[in-house]
């Protein structure tokens, strides 16, 4: 009786286990979903030519993603970020971009005790508790500096266009 109830624990264990593991793998091949992903990608591209993506038009290229009909909050989730996601669009993705790591290695080397580095690539925030502290008394900005010659240090959401 005592191995039968060993036996029965082991089992249920197993049992459970597979159940949740399973459960967390979606359903679908996996090559499937990249392919899917550039294609409304390029769907988004070509809609946001014009600078604008209507709600219309976002919904379809969901719907088109997602392969049925979008749920109610779906719907509704689109309708609440579908200008966040237009103004993406809308952005000029080039400028956004345009930042030398040269120039940043050289703010970050002249003017790195008050952090102007850090407002040229874009993080606002530590550029001013760069100010306050002066840099860290010189040791953060000595950091950064390092970072930025290794290319660690990168404009935020962005790549640079220019590098050493």
């Amino acid at each position: 009786m005592k191995n039968f109830l060993k036996t029965l624990t082991v089992l249920t264990v197993l049992a459970f286990s597979f159940v949740m593991f399973t459960a967390a793998i979606p359903a679908g091949t996996h090559a499937e979903k990249p392919i899917k992903a550039q294609q409304a990608q390029q769907a988004f591209n070509k809609a946001a030519a014009d600078g604008k993506v209507s709600y219309h038009e976002l919904k379809a290229i969901a719907e088109d993603l997602k392969g049925s009909k979008l749920t109610l909050k779906e719907k509704i989730a689109l309708k609440v970020f579908g200008k966040k996601i237009s103004s993406k669009a809308s952005a000029n993705p080039a400028a956004a971009g345009e930042k030398s790591q040269i120039v940043a290695a050289i703010l970050c080397f002249f003017l790195g005790g008050i952090g102007i580095h850090r407002f040229y690539l874009g993080y606002t925030w530590q550029g001013i508790v760069q100010i306050v502290t002066l840099g860290g008394c010189g040791i953060w900005a000595l950091i950064d500096f390092i970072r930025i010659l290794l290319g660690d240090l990168k404009p935020k959401d962005a790549e640079y266009d220019v590098t050493f």
